[in-house]
């Protein structure tokens, strides 16, 4: 599903409500968003982290990650399962 958006003078938009309803997305709720060659990427955050157990494969060994790590990478992969992309389809 695909829509047009409007930006206000203020930069914002507004997610239309066929969108917000898909993906579950609620007043206060946060989003990330990031720019891919000429796209902006936006990815909602009102998933609760033991949803996303496994999703990222399986944590390396011997090597500590801080929260701002675990969280982007994170938004990253959700990202690309979003987009239907793989670890080396991102890479472009």
């Amino acid at each position: 599903m695909g829509a047009y958006l409007t930006i206000t003078s203020k930069g914002q938009m507004t997610v239309p409500k066929e969108i917000r309803d898909e993906l579950n997305i609620m007043p206060g709720d946060k989003c990330y968003a990031w720019v891919r060659g000429n796209e902006m990427i936006v990815i909602p955050r009102n998933k609760n982290f033991a949803d996303l157990v496994g999703f990222l494969g399986d944590p390396p060994r011997g090597k500590g990650a801080t929260l701002e790590e675990i969280d982007l990478a994170v938004a990253q992969a959700t990202g690309r399962h979003v987009m239907g992309l793989d670890d080396k389809d991102d890479q472009r």
